[in-house]
């Protein structure tokens, strides 16, 4: 069924907790806004399904790349929930090494870029900044309960971003759009 009626008063619970909670909570912003920028990238693996990246001489579609990261956002929003799901530092240095491996093949950084270009960097664009919201959100979360989290979830989230920003670069690049600078 999908609608219980439960949730009319502004509460909810989550997946195994019987427990309610407002809608209202940090708890709640955090999940949903882990969930927003899942959401999102299935959007751009849609739209970056004919995209491939070298990483250590090997071609790797995007669309596997943003499949991967999906999986490791249901562990963060199932350890957010207090499920015993962990981010691993391994995953972390996955981000790590396609970043990497993204900024060998780029112009290096001399200023801010206006966002967009083409379609598909324009949606990286977009998940970067949601992407920021939701690390905001797990954070506000963690502070909020004053605890620390058990994992890696706060550096994968944060390494999302950038990695989001790289591929924004990365497919313009491909793309031979030329970034623009902000006319400060």
């Amino acid at each position: 069924m999908f609608y219980t009626r439960k949730g009319d008063k502004g509460d909810t619970s989550f997946f195994g907790c019987n427990q309610r909670f407002s809608k209202n909570s940090a708890l709640a912003e955090a999940l949903g806004s882990v969930d927003e920028i899942n959401s999102l990238l299935g959007f751009c693996k849609i739209k970056a399904k004919k995209t491939a990246i070298k990483i250590a001489g090997k071609t790797v579609s995007l669309t596997d790349i943003i499949e991967t990261i999906q999986e490791n956002l249901f562990i963060i929003q199932a350890n957010l929930a207090g499920a015993d799901k962990k981010i691993t530092a391994e995953k972390v240095k996955y981000l790590e090494n396609i970043i990497d491996e993204i900024e060998k093949q780029l112009p290096k950084i001399k200023s801010f870029f206006i966002p967009g270009g083409s379609e598909l960097a324009a949606l990286f664009d977009y998940s970067r900044a949601v992407s920021r919201r939701a690390e905001r959100r797990a954070v506000a979360y963690f502070e909020n309960i004053k605890i620390k989290p058990n994992d890696e979830s706060l550096a994968y989230l944060n390494r999302l971003s950038s990695l989001l920003y790289a591929l924004a670069r990365f497919v313009n690049f491909k793309l031979k759009i030329k970034e623009k600078s902000p006319l400060y």
